[in-house]
């Protein structure tokens, strides 16, 4: 089995970037905010997930002497540096949201202070992980949304694009709300419930469909969901797991058991199938449903009645097939030198690609009266806020769009995970990081979470924050 080491998954023009700092003697403390730029399907919102992972990197980031062997066979760096990479140690600080936050555009998740040299090294991997993660949490969170009450169960790990895509992939589905995954690995490292039962060639290895069931179900009679579409989803497959349920589950007292549709139309079948199973006296059986699903055909299948249990989803989950990119990017804001904080911009003429310069403070601001969230503010880092004083937000594009609120509460957003190389944050189990995520999404006004045209929520920048970022644009 090959071993690999995390800290040689980065950009080769990281190390490029980083010899070329040490040989220019640059050793700066520098500021880089990581964010993102629009939300995957046109949402309303989005979750952060990964932060778990990133802290297991940070905690064994170091180079081995095979890495240093390879490096040296490329004839580019000189043996001081690579002396240098040996003995490497993250000693930066680090700033993030709590993973399981709902975010929003232009806004930094995470806050790297470091020495320029460890705050380069850190961009691929940091980005690689909280653009995957934060996808499959925000799909997550809309499907099963879309279900309602419905349990979902994530079992996309055949179609996911590789090993970690589908094990994280699991992880931050379940952080986005499913119930459960059908991935065994999933479950031994993190604790998320694997289930599942037959697939079609079960069905088709046996000399009929009855004796498939009957086989299964004296098996697994506490664990009994019978594929009824192999052949003949009305005519074949229902009748014979009533005839089945009947002669092996009920005189065992067995009372959950399943019927999985995989194909066909899901509504009229599921109709059908509940009417025969009632009809059959078996009104406990549930309908789950498969079959390439997302947010948008959960939604019309529920809005058309389709009487159904649980839904499993894979391909359109694990790979976020209808938006598959979430676009963070992670930019330079400031720099220190000779204990000065000089900010740092960059233009572009497309204005979505301007970022807002210097090291900041990230708020959500909340009316006293309610329990939803209002905006999102964005501070310098040594600005404070009276919340004894009426605030005014603005667009920052817009800039004559304004609302003052007089009883506000403001929450700090991001939170201190490393100090000068040392981690000071334990990362809550996967539980509780899941409940906060349920409890994230109560705060968001029902117009943000739409699925079409949702009310935009507003990431705003104090006067002091826009005024710096006009006057840089400017110079």
């Amino acid at each position: 089995m090959r071993e690999i080491n995390e800290a040689m998954l980065i950009d080769f023009y990281e190390l490029t970037m980083a010899y070329g700092y040490f040989k220019a003697e640059k050793k700066e403390t520098v500021y880089f905010d990581l964010f993102f730029r629009s939300i995957p399907d046109n949402g309303g919102y989005a979750f952060f997930a990964g932060l778990e992972t990133i802290i297991n990197y940070i905690d064994n980031l170091s180079f081995t002497e095979k890495d240093i062997a390879y490096l040296r066979k490329r004839e580019l760096f000189d043996e001081s540096f690579l002396s240098f990479l040996l003995d490497f140690e993250f000693s930066g600080t680090v700033y993030s949201v709590k993973e399981g936050t709902i975010i929003f555009p232009n806004e930094p998740i995470l806050t790297i202070e470091a020495p320029i040299i460890e705050a380069q090294l850190l961009e691929t991997f940091l980005l690689q992980t909280v653009n995957h993660q934060s996808l499959i949490a925000t799909k997550a969170s809309r499907i099963k949304r879309a279900a309602k009450d419905c349990l979902v169960l994530e079992m996309g790990a055949r179609r996911a694009h590789g090993v970690s895509s589908s094990i994280e992939g699991a992880r931050a589905a379940y952080i986005g709300g499913v119930d459960a995954t059908s991935n065994v690995l999933a479950d031994q490292l993190y604790g998320i419930k694997a289930l599942g039962t037959m697939a079609h060639s079960w069905v088709q290895l046996f000399d009929s469909e009855y004796e498939a069931f009957k086989a299964y179900a004296k098996t697994y009679p506490d664990n009994s969901t019978l594929l009824v579409d192999t052949y003949d989803t009305l005519n074949k497959g229902i009748p014979n797991a009533i005839k089945v349920i009947k002669e092996i589950l009920l005189p065992k007292n067995v009372e959950d058991y399943a019927i999985r549709i995989d194909s066909g139309d899901l509504t009229y079948l599921t109709k059908k199938a509940r009417k025969m199973l009632d009809d059959a006296g078996l009104d406990k059986c549930k309908i789950v449903v498969s079959n390439s699903l997302d947010e948008y055909s959960i939604e019309d299948l529920l809005k058309q009645g389709a009487p159904i249990d649980i839904f499993g989803v894979g391909e359109r989950l694990i790979t976020a097939k209808s938006d598959p990119v979430f676009g963070a990017v992670y930019k330079l804001v400031a720099a220190k030198k000779n204990g000065t904080l000089i900010p740092k911009i960059k233009l572009s003429e497309n204005i979505d690609k301007i970022i807002t310069p210097s090291y900041k403070k990230l708020y959500r601001v909340y009316d006293k009266k309610q329990t939803h969230a209002l905006a999102d503010l964005i501070t310098l880092q040594d600005e404070t806020i009276n919340e004894n004083e009426p605030l005014t937000l603005f667009d920052p594009n817009f800039t004559w769009k304004t609302k003052t609120i007089e009883k506000y509460q403001l929450e700090p957003l991001q939170t201190k995970i490393y100090n000068q190389g040392s981690r000071v944050y334990d990362y809550p189990a996967l539980e509780d990081i899941k409940t906060y995520t349920k409890q994230q999404l109560n705060t968001i006004w029902d117009e943000v979470k739409r699925f079409n045209k949702p009310h935009k929520y507003y990431v705003d920048l104090s006067q002091k924050l826009w005024d710096l970022k006009q006057k840089l644009m400017n110079k």
